[in-house]
């Protein structure tokens, strides 16, 4: 076989094989990580200490963990480049789209599902046991664009006939509407007797993570509403590909059984891959009735 025979068969070879990236690591020189604000600040300290521990090792870069006022910093940051990934509801989702700020990178599955169900809360001793025993009461909600605390819960009342307009003042009255910075915040409203009930995920009273027992031990679920979408996390927009990859890897790899209790901690459930639009679908229908959840 002559050199030139040779030389052209190693080229061939070399033409055909698959392209591997050589690039060893993240071109971000710091990830941001922005979690949303729902939780006792206290237990959220030491998650986000724990989780920059983690993410750090597996990118090999430094990881900040940050919990902003609402989730309308967090899509601020993607929009002005000061926020790499952020922890957000179906809901804020919508909106981080709106303005081309971020993507879905992964969402929560829960029992092989990417849907969970919203509660409305009530003191034990209130005798409230459907949603229409709630109207004209002073009600809690998350915030104003949270998916389980707001939208959904509202939506339900106009499914069931009970709303007819995009304005839960119509059902629950004038001044009786009170938004807070997370589902602890609209719960305390009730603990404390400025609110009748709250609106808030299943998990603030199912598991023990928001709540304190004794807080928990107060409280009944009045009625239940959904299916809700999964919580996310989503990317930058402009963060090129290759990265999102490697963080999309580092925050799969939570899903390791080793590392499932600080997953669970911080982002509830198991972190998926999911269709964006089959995902968000169900919140789009409701927004089409209260608009923009703002």
């Amino acid at each position: 076989m002559s050199f030139c025979h040779v030389l052209l068969c190693a080229l061939a070879a070399a033409l055909a094989a698959p392209v591997v990236d050589s690039r060893a690591e993240l071109a971000l020189a710091k990830v941001v990580v922005a979690l949303k604000p729902d939780k006792n600040p206290e237990q959220m300290l030491q998650e986000r200490k724990t989780l920059s521990d983690f993410l750090s090792k597996k990118l090999g870069k430094p990881v900040e963990v940050i919990v902003p006022l609402s989730s309308s910093v967090i899509i601020e940051g993607f929009a002005n480049g000061t926020v790499d990934l952020g922890y957000l509801s179906a809901t804020d989702m919508i909106l981080a789209q709106k303005q081309n700020a971020g993507q879905i990178l992964l969402a929560g599955e829960i029992d092989g599902r990417n849907s969970y169900q919203s509660y409305w809360l009530a003191l034990k001793d209130r005798p409230y046991n459907k949603v229409e025993d709630l109207k004209g009461k002073p009600v809690a909600f998350a915030s104003k664009t949270s998916t389980s605390g707001y939208l959904i819960p509202v939506y339900d009342l106009k499914r069931k006939g009970l709303l007819s307009e995009p304005n839960a003042e119509a059902f629950f009255g004038a001044g009786n509407l009170f938004y807070g910075t997370g589902y602890v915040s609209a719960v305390e409203r009730v603990l404390n007797g400025q609110a009748e009930a709250a609106a808030v995920s299943y998990y603030v009273l199912d598991n023990d993570k928001h709540l304190t027992i004794e807080q928990r031990a107060k409280l009944k679920k009045v009625t239940e509403q959904g299916p809700v979408p999964t919580h996310v996390i989503a990317v930058r927009s402009s963060i090129p590909e290759a990265d999102r990859v490697m963080l999309r890897k580092a925050l799969e790899a939570m899903n390791e059984n080793e590392n499932a209790e600080l997953r669970d901690k911080v982002f509830t459930s198991k972190l998926v891959p999911v269709n964006a639009e089959e995902h968000l679908r169900s919140i789009r229908e409701a927004l089409d009735f209260l608009g923009d959840a703002k």
